[in-house]
Order: C-alpha cells, then sequence, then structure tokens
C-alpha cells in the first residue's frame, strides 16, 4: 500500500511513532530539501512527505515500517494546517520594525522577514549536512540581492533579470559576513550560506541595515552553534542630532553614515564616512548605536526563547589538547627565531620550512612527548590489543636464568603519537599567533622591531607615469601603492544602478587592485573580488570630501591603486597615494589626508602584561592575522573622513576604541608630514595630455539650436572642429571636451554664434555663401549659423538668378533686416550699397527724365511679379491677388519718374518678402520698418560690424 501511494505520489500514511532510527543525527545524512529539520524522540509527529524519499535508505526503512505498523489520518490532517508564525516587534529609534519567522522557508534551518515600514529584507540561513575538511576559517558564505521588482523596476538588460551581484550589494555582503563571523566557534565546519534579499523597497527606508539584522536574528534562530546575538544597526548625523536608522531624505543632510553591529555587550563591526568628523562625535555616535544594538538584541532572546533550534554544539570538533604542547615543544626556539626577521619573504619563507617539520614529525614520523623518553615507562599502544600476552614469559639474560627466579622485563621503546595533518596546521598558526603576541606584550617590540606606536618609513614619489594625468608611488614599510589618476568627461563617469541608489553616475570612482604578485605569489587575474571591491570603496570614500565641486571643476575623475607590494594596510595606502595622485593630476583639493591601520592585543595578562589593551599602530600582515583587531581610519589632523573596523574576538568596548582613535590620529599628523616630503612633489597642474573641458552658458532655450535634430548639429561640431564631446544640459550649461585649444576654440565660436541673439540692424562682414538657391542665397554669418539673403536684396539691380552673380564661396556684407518668430534670419545686401538709398536715386532720375524710363520700370515691375509668381508657389494665389490690384492701379507706374523709384522700389519689396511671413499686415509693416533702415544705412557709407549679441 505504501509503495502503491509513492508511485501514484500520493499522501503518505502517518505513522504511530518517528522511528528511531530516522531522527536527524550527525552521522545520518538526509536530502537537501530536508536541511534544518531537527527531530528527536521527545518532539511531536513529524509529517512525511515525498521530500524525505529522496533519501533510498530512508525510503526503506520507511516501507519495513509502514508493513508492521497501522495507519491513521492525523498526520494528513496536520499537514493541511495554517504554518505557525511568530513575530514580535522591536522598537529602533523613532518607529518600530517586524520581525517575523514561521511562514516563509519552513525548510531552512531557519528564516525571517524583517519589515521596516513598507521595506522587507527575508534571510535564510541553511547548513551542509555533511562537515567538511576541517580549516582555519569558518565555512561561511553570504549572498545578497536587491531585487528590482522591489521598487516596481526590471532589469535594464536584454535577458530582464538580475545579473551578477553589483559593488554596492558585495559590499553589504561584507557588511552581513564581517560581525557574525567572530561569533562563531572554533571547530564547527558545517557549511553555513546566508541568503538575503529584499523583496519590498518603499525608497524611505534603508535596506541595508535590515540586512545586517536580519541575518543575526536568523543565525539565532539556527542550529548554527554561535555564541551571541547580533543585530546592526546605521546612524546618521543631523545637525546636531544623532538619529538611528535614518531615511533616505535624512541621510541627504546627514554629515556621518556610519554601520555599526555588535552584540549586547561589544561592538564587532563599524564603517563609514564623514566630512571630517571629530573623534569624539564619531563615539558618541558608536555609543548611541550599540545602545540601539543592545535594545534589539534582548528583544531577539525572547524570539530565540520561543520557536529557536537547538544548537549544533555536539558538531564542534577541536584538535587535542596535548596537541598545542607538543607543536611548541618542536618548534619553540626556531618559532621565536622566525619572528624576529623583519622581512616578510624571508620570514613567511622560514615559517613554511619550520611547519612542514612540525607536520612530518607529528604526523609521519610521530612525535615522542618528553615524559615518555624515560626507559622504565610503559607507552600503551591503542592499537596493540595482545599487549599481555607475554607478561609472564621468562625473560633469559646473557644466556641465564637469574638465581632469584626474577622476571626481569626490557626497556620498551615508546611508541609514537601520530595526529593528523589538519589539525597539525591548525595548532601550529594558533601557537605562532600566540608566540608573536607574547613577543609583542613581553618584548615590547614589534617582529619588525617597532615599538606599539611606532610608523614604518615612508616614501613618496609623484610623476612617475609621464603620459598619466596624475600618478604618485607611495611606500610605507613594505606597502606599496601605485595611484594613478584619469580625468575625463562626463562620458567617462561610473553608471550605476542600484535600487537604493538615485544617482545615475558617479563622477568620482576609486578602483583598486591587488594582484597576487604583490605578495610573491601566484594566482588567478580575474574579475575583482569582494575584498578588492570593499577595499577600493573604502578608499573612495575617504577622498571624496576633499574634492572640489562640479561647478569648480568639471571633470570626472577616476583613480586607480594597484597594490605593488603588500604587507598590511594597503587600503591605507591608497588613499595617502590617491591623495598625491589628485594633487599631481592638478585636482584643486580642500586639503590632504591620510589613512592608517591600528592593531589590537587583549588579554596581555596570559603574554606578560598588566591586562591593558595594547595599541598597535600601523600593522603590518602578521599583526592583522595574529591580532584582535583590524581599524583603519582616515582624515587629516582635524577630522575624520572614513573608518573601518573589523574585530577578531568577541567584540571591543568604547574605552578601547576611544584610545585607538587618539592614536590613529597621531598617526596620521606623522604620515601627512611624510608626505609633504614628496620627492618629486606633485605638479599641482593639469597635464598637457589631459583633455580641455570648457563650461559655457546659454540661454536655455538654445539648447535645441546645439543639438540639432536627432543630434545632427551637435554631430556635425564634433567632426568639424576634432573636440571629443559636447554635453548640454536642460539649464543651459554647455560643456566642451577637447584634447587641443585650436579645437576647442573652433567648437566655441560655432556655439556662441549658434546661440547668439542678433537683432535687427547688426552687420555681418565677409560673410560666406554656402548655397544657392532659385529665390536667393545662403550665407553663413557666424560658424555654423546660416541666414538668408533674398534675390531682391542681393543688389539694387534687378536679378534673374541669383547664380547670374554670385556662385558658392563668394563672400559678401551683409546687414540683418528680419528675424521671424522661429528665429529664422533675413538678411540684406543692398542695405549697404550707397545707390540704394532714395536719395540718391531721386538725383539721378532729375537728370534724365523721359518716357522710355518710365516704361523701362514699368516692364521691369512686371516682369518682378512675373518672376515671384514662378519662384514662390507655395504662395501663388496670395501673389497673383496682389498683383492684380496693383495691375489694375497703373496711375501708379505712368505717374512722375520723380515718384516712380522710390513708389516701385517699395511695392516690389513687398511682394517679394518670403512665405514664411505670419500675416500680410506683419509683412507690410516690416516693409516700412526695413525702407527706413536702408535708408539710414545709406546715409552712413563707412559702417564697421555690430557686436553679435550672445545669449
Amino acid at each position: 500500500m505504501l509503495a502503491s501511494c509513492m508511485l501514484h505520489g500520493g499522501t503518505l500514511p502517518s505513522l504511530p511513532s518517528p522511528p528511531l532510527f530516522f531522527l536527524r543525527t550527525r552521522t545520518l545524512s538526509l536530502p537537501f530539501s530536508c536541511r534544518g529539520t531537527l527531530l528527536s524522540e521527545s518532539a511531536e509527529r513529524p509529517r512525511w512527505n515525498r521530500f524525505y524519499l529522496h533519501s533510498l535508505s530512508a525510503r526503506r526503512t520507511l516501507l519495513r515500517v509502514a508493513e508492521s505498523s497501522e495507519v491513521t489520518e492525523n498526520v494528513e490532517e496536520e499537514s493541511s494546517s495554517a504554518p505557525l508564525k511568530h513575530s514580535i516587534k522591536i522598537p529602533v529609534g523613532d518607529r518600530h520594525i517586524l520581525v517575523e519567522t514561521g511562514h516563509i522557508g519552513r525548510q531552512a534551518s531557519a528564516s525571517v522577514t524583517v519589515t521596516d515600514g513598507e521595506t522587507i529584507v527575508y534571510t535564510s540561513v541553511c547548513l551542509a549536512d555533511v562537515p567538511s575538511e576541517p580549516c582555519d576559517f569558518f565555512p561561511l558564505s553570504v549572498f545578497y540581492q536587491e531585487r528590482l521588482s522591489a521598487a516596481g523596476r526590471t532589469s535594464g538588460g536584454f535577458f530582464k533579470r538580475e545579473g551578477r551581484a553589483k559593488d554596492h550589494e558585495v559590499l553589504i555582503c561584507r557588511l552581513i559576513d564581517r560581525p557574525l563571523r567572530p561569533t562563531m566557534p572554533k571547530g564547527f565546519y558545517h557549511e553555513t550560506q546566508i541568503l538575503s534579499w529584499v523583496y519590498s523597497y518603499d525608497g524611505i527606508h534603508s535596506p541595508d541595515c535590515l540586512a545586517v539584522t536580519a541575518a543575526g536574528i536568523a543565525v539565532a534562530l539556527s542550529e548554527v552553534p554561535n555564541t551571541k546575538i547580533v543585530a546592526g544597526v546605521r546612524m546618521g548625523l543631523i545637525g546636531d542630532k544623532f538619529v538611528v536608522n535614518p531615511t533616505t531624505n535624512e541621510m541627504e543632510s546627514s554629515e556621518l553614515d556610519l554601520m555599526l553591529a555588535g552584540t549586547d555587550s561589544a561592538i564587532l563591526m563599524i564603517e563609514g564616512f564623514c566630512n571630517f568628523l571629530t573623534e569624539e562625535k564619531l563615539l558618541k555616535a558608536v555609543e548611541i548605536g550599540h545602545v540601539a544594538v543592545r535594545d534589539i538584541c534582548r528583544e531577539v532572546e525572547t524570539l530565540v526563547k520561543m520557536c529557536g533550534k537547538p544548537k549544533m554544539v555536539e558538531a564542534i570538533k577541536l584538535p587535542p589538547d596535548e596537541l598545542y604542547r607538543h607543536v611548541e615543544d618542536i618548534s619553540g626556539y626556531e618559532l621565536v627565531n622566525a619572528l624576529q626577521i623583519s622581512s616578510k619573504i624571508p620570514r613567511r619563507k622560514a615559517l613554511s620550512v619550520l611547519e612542514e617539520k612540525v607536520i612530518s614529525i607529528l604526523t609521519e614520523k610521530g612525535y615522542v612527548a618528553k615524559d615518555q623518553v624515560s626507559g622504565t615507562t610503559d607507552v600503551v599502544n591503542d592499537k596493540c590489543d595482545n599487549e599481555d600476552e607475554d607478561e609472564d614469559e621468562e625473560v633469559v639474560s646473557d644466556g641465564e636464568v637469574d638465581e632469584g627466579d626474577v622476571h626481569i622485563k626490557p626497556a620498551r621503546k615508546p611508541i609514537p603519537l601520530l595526529f593528523s595533518e589538519v589539525d597539525v596546521k591548525l595548532v601550529f598558526k594558533e601557537v605562532t599567533s600566540k608566540f608573536l603576541r607574547k613577543r609583542i606584550v613581553e618584548g615590547g617590540r614589534r617582529s619588525d622591531g617597532r615599538i606599539p606606536s611606532e610608523i614604518r618609513s615612508i616614501n613618496a614619489q609623484c610623476g612617475v607615469l609621464p603620459r598619466a594625468h596624475g600618478s604618485a608611488l607611495f611606500t610605507r614599510g613594505e606597502t606599496q601603492s601605485l595611484a594613478v589618476v584619469t580625468l575625463g568627461d562626463k562620458q567617462m563617469a561610473q553608471r550605476i544602478d542600484n535600487l537604493v541608489d538615485t544617482e545615475e553616475a558617479k563622477r568620482f570612482y576609486l578602483q583598486y587592485l591587488f594582484p597576487p604578485s604583490c605578495v610573491g605569489e601566484v594566482g588567478r587575474i580575474g574579475a575583482p573580488n569582494r575584498r578588492e571591491i570593499g577595499h577600493g570603496m573604502l578608499a573612495e570614500r575617504a577622498l571624496e570630501p576633499i574634492l572640489p565641486s562640479e561647478e569648480d571643476f568639471p571633470y570626472t575623475v577616476r583613480v586607480e591603486s594597484t597594490i605593488t607590494e603588500s604587507n598590511g594596510s594597503s587600503s591605507m595606502a591608497s588613499v595617502c597615494g590617491g591623495c598625491l595622485a589628485l594633487l599631481d593630476a592638478g585636482v584643486p583639493v580642500k586639503c590632504s589626508v591620510a589613512g592608517i591601520a591600528m592593531g589590537l592585543v587583549l588579554d596581555t595578562e596570559e603574554f606578560g602584561g598588566d591586562g591593558t589593551p595594547l595599541i598597535l599602530s600601523d600593522i603590518s600582515g602578521s599583526e592583522d592575522a595574529s591580532g584582535d583587531m583590524d581599524l583603519k581610519v582616515a582624515g587629516n589632523e582635524n577630522g575624520i573622513t572614513a573608518f573601518q573596523m573589523d574585530i577578531k574576538t568577541a567584540g571591543i568596548t568604547l574605552p578601547v576604541m576611544e584610545k585607538a582613535l587618539v592614536q590613529a590620529k597621531d598617526g596620521r599628523s606623522h604620515v601627512l608630514y611624510e608626505m609633504l616630503k614628496c620627492s618629486p612633489p606633485p605638479s599641482k597642474k593639469l597635464s598637457k595630455y589631459a583633455p580641455l573641458i570648457h563650461v559655457m552658458k546659454v540661454k536655455p532655450e538654445k539648447i535645441h539650436l546645439i543639438i540639432g535634430s536627432g543630434g545632427k548639429k551637435v554631430k556635425s561640431i564634433i567632426e568639424e572642429t576634432g573636440v571629443e564631446g559636447i554635453e548640454t544640459q536642460d539649464d543651459g550649461i554647455v560643456k566642451i571636451t577637447a584634447r587641443d585649444l585650436s579645437s576647442l576654440e573652433k567648437s566655441k565660436a560655432i556655439i556662441a554664434n549658434l546661440t547668439m541673439v542678433p537683432t535687427v540692424g547688426d552687420i555681418f562682414r565677409d560673410c560666406e555663401i554656402k548655397s544657392i538657391a532659385p529665390y536667393g542665397v545662403f550665407v553663413e554669418i557666424a560658424p555654423g549659423r546660416e541666414g538668408l539673403c533674398h534675390i531682391s536684396e542681393l543688389s539694387s539691380e534687378w536679378l534673374a538668378k541669383a547664380e547670374d552673380a554670385f556662385k558658392v564661396g563668394d563672400r559678401l556684407d551683409l546687414k540683418l533686416i528680419e528675424v521671424n518668430e522661429k528665429g529664422q534670419l533675413r538678411l540684406s545686401r543692398r542695405a549697404l550699397l550707397p545707390d540704394a538709398t532714395p536719395e540718391s536715386t531721386v538725383s539721378k532720375n532729375q537728370t534724365s527724365l523721359g518716357e522710355e524710363e518710365n516704361d523701362s520700370v514699368n516692364t521691369a515691375s512686371k516682369v518682378a511679379f512675373v518672376r515671384v509668381e514662378s519662384i514662390e508657389q507655395k504662395s501663388v494665389q496670395s501673389v497673383n491677388t496682389r498683383e492684380s490690384k496693383i495691375l489694375s492701379k497703373k496711375s501708379v507706374f505712368t505717374r512722375k519718374a520723380t515718384s516712380v523709384p522710390a513708389k516701385a522700389e517699395e511695392m516690389i519689396r513687398r511682394l517679394v518678402r518670403p512665405v514664411r511671413e505670419s500675416s500680410v499686415a506683419n509683412k507690410e509693416k516690416q516693409s516700412k520698418s526695413d525702407v527706413k533702415a536702408v535708408r539710414v544705412s545709406s546715409r552712413e557709407p563707412n559702417l564697421v560690424d555690430d557686436e553679435a549679441k550672445i545669449g
């Protein structure tokens, strides 16, 4: 019956009680879909569903039990019941967040949804059934993704789905990972995965701080044997008020962006940036934030007691305790000597050789403890089962039996102890860290001979790359950064597409590269990993406050920091090198900034100290790995611009952090002083290879003249002048980017003339004819700006065709006589001719009067009408109407010669006006003004160019 149900996909029958051998233990592997389900003999009867049948052994077991059990319907009824949901409201700042569990993702080890406003973050935790190989780090992986559907958007790509994690999401993954990892116990090797998605976003409440809290709550509810509950908040500073989890609108005016995570008793992680905030204000923000974290953790404890799962404490496997003592006995003096080598590579090779020696002895040859060297000591071998078989055997010494019949046992050789290679490696690393910390605390000297507050030697050079816009090589001890600055226009800006950020592009960004060669190793080169993205963002945030505004420096700035040597604090070296490279590129920064990394040794009593935490300045790589803290602080003598802190222990308190920040301030001042000694110093001027950017301001309504139809005009300007790009904004700002000054000046002139506001009466000299039409010529009065000179305005004499007297390329002096509502220009050459005045015409007619002149005027007038009719086809009807009216009045053409020329001229001008006029009345009015302008011009033959008015 059971087999039939399974084959047909039916519901499995209920069993009287769950079989004991099916209960989840560390030795039974369940299918992936069943992970996170913990059963016990006293637990309620589980729901047997088809997911369990993925395991062959479980299927066979169920078949055997079903054959000998009675079928009930209880479980079927239970499976149809609604999921049990647990929820609590936690006060955070001036509002509450809602935490819910038990209704989504029930097959995971734990899953929660955290809601703030209408922003919802879902987080799940799952564990591998089988532990992985022991290693020196906790196998934790974190994935965070912002679904664009949460804000009612879709991806802009072809596939319309989210792709690989963006830099913003990678940074939040790091924010989730860093505070959780110190709370995980050593010896737990079940791979743990945290998945977090943003399912709803209201644009007001940021999801990143919710994701940190959601991950901490999910881990606390799961089977992961973490030691403390972790929560996170964001801190802002609006005016003089510190705000917990500020909204996105509040963050726009905040001077501080601080992400803080911790437990109810200590701080585990801080990261953020600010605008030269003092150490006192930063500590105050941390204090207020930790109070909020403490309140969240206490509320979560109630939820954990209500529905949390038992922790897998029995899965923790630690190396044998005696192995620590054996490794110390073997390495001992050699390990102390190796740690005293100041150079990184020789020290690493010496430690590697010593490690191989220890591994060989303890895993292959076996190790004999000091208390087993005595010949009278019997060493018991666990692998030998017949050790008592020869106990009564008579032993003959020198071929004779002792008279006292005394049985003498030989001195057995001690049996060497063997350990696993993984355990030996783990223990050797811990012992090395212990010896290093002991040397620092007891001797007061670090591995390279420095005292705790001493900074390594600093050397800086600028201008090391001649073709780069700016470059600097910054070296501090064995850490070295090659920083390069590239300047460009908006096209070089970094495009971003995040759920939270609404900014379209970043005009400043820093990219960090950490090749394997910088530590003398061989490795893969590919896309930037999470560490590189995180370190680059930290350095970028440290330098951003010193950059000038876009109005003062309209460039897009890119900084590349390539780590060529690394022995600690490469991100802070990127800050120092990046600042010098900006100065070398001529960027007018507000001030110089520097960065330094601080370390910490807690529990100094264990190593011979007085118990006071020991703060280390400018830590090296080994001190970072073996110490308890890595605190990076960037800024100048007056304040902090960026910071980041990671803790490797259960956390630190505010007094310890305060001491570290004060010591870091002294270290920054020293580094800034050494940066002033840079040789060669930064040039502080634009490189000759850097592009030139000119900013112009025109009237917003003139922008379309620069762009043209479909962008044709701006493209033609770029091709004609050779500039790299022209950027226009709706507010009238125009940015021209060019490689040389000549092309920049050409484009400036074209744009200035395109956007000029000419007025009637302006005179333009030596203008070139660009094209000829039957009704006139098009003349370029300025680069990129043309106007029409009608055939009637080309000459004082009658012209049948414009090409009869002019050709393309000829140059003319013209006067602007009209600007229509579309901005089109009407020009006149005849208005500047000396013989075009009525006075000259009248004096000429007074000397020679006769009927032949009257006939010629009559003929010219009629020909002009016919010409207008043949050329301007669009206005045939209006022209014919006006022609008939004028021809009917023959007295106009038969009047005396003294009045005919002026009247005929005026009438002809009214007839040959362009068809673009709005109305006949406007045409006649404009004609009168044109005649008046011509007359005034004729009285002043020696004219100069009028200056064009620029918008």
